[in-house]
């Protein structure tokens, strides 16, 4: 991990909590940046990296607990709430929501390490996987309205004659239409074409339902 690879985002409008918090992550190796209320953190720019924000829950412009639920849906770095005034009801509700933890003050150092180590990775993973299915998307987009049609059948495992048929297309026209999907997809099998097809919520002819495949824009 190097400091340009990632970023522990601290919010905390306790002067002095903040600046342990701080320097505990700094120490460690970790990239921090620190805001004093909740508008601060979210008017900063923010480098495309993944991600931990470490919320107080207690601030005083917003309640984290409500910055986090308007958070939901929209693409935010893995939350670690810190509090002095927690209670089982907002621990729960927090965690129900997606939270990594909710440590109470004064933590445990380890503690709060070990939350922030696991809220990066959860966010590299989540990168990650958006970028794949990104990378998918722009394939299907190729394709063309024709090939679009032959992909679910191709994926459910019908024979050329069966596609073809169900088209009212010749069988080479088919092959050729299935060829053309397996390079624009850079699928190296049948099976890695199905696995893509599943990953865009494509359903495969005979398979479940009609087959029609929608990809949301």
């Amino acid at each position: 991990m190097t400091r340009d690879d990632h970023m522990v985002y601290i919010v905390d409008d306790d002067p002095a909590m903040q600046e342990a918090v701080d320097n505990l992550l700094s120490s460690h190796g970790f990239a921090v940046q620190a805001y004093c209320s909740a508008s601060a953190y979210m008017s900063a720019a923010k480098p495309k990296v993944p991600a931990c924000l470490v919320l107080d829950v207690e601030l005083p412009d917003i309640n984290g607990l409500e910055l986090q639920r308007k958070l939901e849906g929209v693409a935010h770095p893995p939350i670690v709430f810190i509090t002095g005034y927690g209670t089982v009801s907002s621990c729960a509700r927090a965690m129900k929501a997606g939270a990594v933890d909710f440590l109470p003050k004064p933590f445990d150092e380890e503690a709060i390490l070990q939350a922030v180590e696991t809220a990066l990775a959860r966010d590299r993973d989540a990168r990650e996987a958006a970028a794949v299915h990104q990378r998918l998307t722009r394939r299907y987009l190729s394709l063309t309205p024709r090939e679009r049609d032959v992909l679910p059948l191709v994926v459910s495992g019908l024979l050329n004659k069966q596609g073809a048929a169900r088209l009212g297309i010749s069988i080479v026209t088919f092959q050729i239409h299935r060829s053309n999907i397996m390079r624009k997809m850079a699928a190296g099998s049948l099976a890695e074409l199905v696995r893509m097809a599943e990953a865009l919520g494509i359903r495969a002819e005979g398979r479940h339902g009609t087959g029609e495949s929608e990809l949301a824009d």
